[in-house]
């Protein structure tokens, strides 16, 4: 995790912070127009497959749109917070590979001060890691998925993104605006009081990972694993430009991810209009 500003500005990391982790033993259901019951759809695997390679058609059983609900938890030694991210992951199949493709399409923070945070959806949206090729393993009969990190700019043109350095000058002419407010990189509002708050101009490398299993619902639940980095490029009020080191909680389980089929033609509002009912409550900071 980067350095991030410190106390008053430190939930704004988490609002750009995109992980998941296990949930809880219940089962979200799929949507009613989603793909049909897993019987149906995901070819039964014999006794002797059991566990190692699935077969093709199990692979390909996979692909289709997936609507997207991961939480992050991360503390810092001031505060801890949770970022929950609303999106789609896609799979394909190319090459023989199935592949996975992120996009997002809301993100929402909750922490242990009494602080306010806002980032736009064009924000969000701006996070779009690059397709994946997806290790797809069968683990006592059940399909099990790996997606590796695949580290991607925001806020910044990287030529190489696994090691550019992130930029410290919002003059860098690498760094983009990439949700279109006028500002350097990625523009995240901050409120403390009516009479304290501004902004703050973030570069961003974001490196996430997921492992999920299969469930008999054909849902994908399981844990994110967030290596991400940020600097801060400008503020609209320097006091907000202060350092302090992020870290995710190493308890997986503060940190779940759900992936639910859905028809292809969801989109973001759909998405955000039916997260009530598909997927688990909000959590809040308990640990």
């Amino acid at each position: 995790m980067s350095p991030w500003t410190r106390v008053v500005a430190a939930p704004v990391l988490a609002m750009l912070l995109i992980g998941s982790s296990a949930c809880s033993s219940s089962e979200p259901e799929a949507d009613a127009s989603s793909k049909s019951t897993a019987d149906a759809a995901s070819p039964a695997a014999s006794p002797a497959a059991q566990s190692g390679e699935p077969t093709e058609e199990q692979v390909e059983s996979l692909v289709g749109r997936y609507a997207h609900y991961d939480v992050v938890a991360y503390q810092s030694t001031d505060m801890k917070t949770l970022i929950i991210s609303y999106g789609f992951t896609d799979l394909s199949m190319k090459g023989g590979s199935l592949m996975a493709t992120e996009s997002f399409c809301h993100a929402e923070h909750r922490g242990d001060q009494p602080i306010e945070t806002t980032i736009s959806d064009a924000a969000t949206s701006a996070i779009k890691p690059i397709a994946a090729k997806v290790d797809v393993s069968l683990r006592n009969g059940k399909l099990h998925l790996e997606r590796p990190p695949t580290p991607t700019g925001i806020g910044i043109e990287f030529a190489d993104p696994a090691n550019d350095a992130l930029p410290t000058d919002p003059n860098d002419p690498r760094t983009v605006d990439d949700d279109g407010d006028g500002n350097p990189g990625i523009t995240v509002h901050v409120k403390v009081t009516e009479e304290l708050q501004g902004d703050i101009y973030i570069a961003r490398r974001e490196i996430f990972q997921y492992e999920v299993t299969q469930q008999k619902n054909l849902s994908l639940i399981g844990t994110v694993t967030d290596n991400s980095e940020q600097l801060i490029i400008g503020a609209s009020n320097q006091m907000f430009i202060t350092r302090a080191e992020w870290i995710q909680v190493p308890d997986l389980n503060k940190s779940p991810i759900v992936l639910l089929p859905v028809e292809q033609s969801w989109d973001c509002a759909k998405l955000m209009e039916q997260s009530p009912q598909i997927f688990p409550a909000v959590p809040t900071v308990d640990w």
